[in-house]
């Protein structure tokens, strides 16, 4: 059976309990976090793991593991070996638990300089880097005698398993009775792809020549190098894409970053799946940090903790003020002119204001200063370092979570807000983008579809004129949001459990 009689998918299937997924992968929170993935990782797996899934995550063995996080870690005294360069090479494997979810570590032995750096990206050997990586997890899991339904991959560094399995792995398995794997790639973007000489994929025992080619990796616009995340797409069961805001068709056709063609040819395995939020560690009724706690059927503490903000900022006391926080975590996403007029339009109207910002980079602290120097006054108070206690009551203490966009897959502070009793609205420049979508297009997550039912993508000023014009329907949609389910438990999950369900019926 070769690659190519599995590449066909559908969503057809039912869902089942019971599988067993290995993610493949780079990141991992709180182990090792870079960006998305490392959240990613551990809320769905957490989600799945919940509902009766196995799962267990392949990682490499960084120097700069958080291993304090692990439980039971351990070396495997058994040798294990993998094929690059032209010959095999040894590692350690190390095993832990995080979060109850099983934890490999692969550590090269002539290879170390791989993964003992400052950086976990951005080097000109990241191919070597994680091809080594990649090749070294299937002979792990063909030699340790697992058997997964899934290969779970990630991005572009371990995207290469796909045509690994398939052309080198697939009779291994088979012959180990593991041929009822599958594999599903996903992309938390496409703007980062790695282009290599054709060449390197004969490092991790592949054939350059059968591989360069349009319909498999050879890339569509420099047709002199390979792509490896174009490889990864191609060579995957299905696929599916991060993104709490766009379609398939608006991924497609605006988001592909020059993968547009191959992206259309294999857009029948293609999904959309939304960022998700642990709600159980955000959860205002339970909530530990906060002076008073609340939940949608008993908003009262809200209303403390919306008093004991503005005695901590030192905000004027106006019971009638609309409070509004603002985390902000690069200045470069906020036009700042447009942001402060609108800021200085609203406390106009008697509205208040909390900045909380990281001010430790030199080019996020001039902008922050010039905005303070702009802003700051009896109804506007900047916090250049905070910690989670007042981060957590600013979104207690808050009408309005102001937000550059509401795809945010790293703070997940649209979310979060929602969780609290606060509405995320987008700043002054907003996210053009965003409104298109909600109002254009109906293949949209949830999240999207219940801000543009219940709530609006509405502008600062429509969201304070809503406030105070329309206060008891205001209460009532807040109500409402606090209840809705957007964590990875919920149509994260669902999404991929569908995945999962559609390749191994194949």
């Amino acid at each position: 059976m070769t690659f190519l009689q599995n590449s066909a998918t559908s969503l057809g299937g039912s869902k089942r309990k019971g599988f067993h997924i290995i993610h493949i992968c780079t990141e991992m929170e709180p182990l090792i976090s870079v960006g998305p993935l490392a959240p990613y990782i551990t809320g769905l797996s957490r989600a799945l793991q919940k509902k009766g899934h196995l799962v267990e995550v392949i990682l490499p063995k960084y120097a700069s593991l958080d291993l304090d996080e692990v439980q039971g870690l351990r070396e495997v005294v058994a040798e294990s070996y993998s094929y690059f360069n032209g010959q095999l090479q040894g590692n350690k494997i190390w095993t832990g638990v995080v979060y109850g979810i099983g934890v490999t570590f692969i550590q090269p032995l002539y290879y170390s300089s791989f993964f003992n750096r400052d950086r976990i990206y951005d080097y000109s050997d990241d191919f070597e880097r994680f091809s080594y990586f990649s090749r070294a997890s299937l002979d792990y899991i063909a030699k340790s005698g697992k058997q997964p339904d899934v290969l779970h991959l990630h991005n572009w560094e371990t995207a290469i398993v796909a045509p690994i399995f398939w052309d080198i792995f697939w009779d291994i398995f088979a012959k180990q009775r593991l041929g009822n794997t599958r594999i599903l790639l996903t992309c938390q973007g496409f703007d980062s792809q790695c282009l290599v000489e054709p060449d390197k994929l004969a490092l991790c025992g592949l054939d350059p020549g059968g591989l360069n080619h349009p319909d498999r990796l050879q890339d569509t616009a420099k047709t002199h190098l390979v792509n490896i995340l174009k490889g990864g797409i191609v060579y995957s069961n299905k696929v599916i894409v991060m993104s709490s805001m766009h379609s398939k068709g608006g991924i497609i056709h605006n988001m592909s970053h020059e993968l547009e063609p191959t992206l259309a040819f294999h857009q029948d395995k293609l999904l959309v799946a939304p960022y998700g939020f642990d709600n159980s560690a955000w959860d205002p009724a339970t909530d530990i940090l906060l002076p008073v706690k609340f939940s949608a059927e008993n908003m009262r503490g809200k209303d403390a903790c919306k008093v004991v903000l503005h005695q901590r900022a030192g905000i004027s006391s106006l019971v009638s003020s609309v409070r509004v926080g603002c985390i902000i975590s690069e200045v470069s996403d906020f036009d700042l002119e447009k942001l402060k007029e609108a800021v200085q339009n609203a406390t106009s109207g008697g509205a208040q204001f909390v900045f909380l910002a990281n001010a430790s980079l030199p080019t996020i602290n001039r902008a922050l200063r010039y905005l303070q120097e702009a802003l700051e006054g009896p109804n506007v108070k900047f916090f250049t370092h905070y910690g989670e206690p007042l981060l957590r009551l600013v979104f207690a203490g808050s009408d309005i979570i102001l937000c550059h966009s509401l795809h945010d897959p790293l703070l997940q502070v649209p979310l979060k807000a929602l969780r609290y009793g606060a509405a995320p609205v987008l700043e002054a420049s907003g996210d053009n983008n965003f409104r298109y979508y909600a109002d254009h297009d109906h293949e949209i997550s949830r999240f999207l579809q219940f801000l543009r039912s219940t709530l609006g993508i509405m502008s600062l000023s429509q969201a304070i004129d809503e406030i105070r014009n329309n206060p008891s329907t205001w209460k009532t949609k807040i109500s409402k949001a606090m209840k809705e389910d957007f964590s990875w438990d919920a149509e994260c999950y669902e999404t991929h459990v569908s995945a999962y369900s559609a390749i191994k019926s194949l």
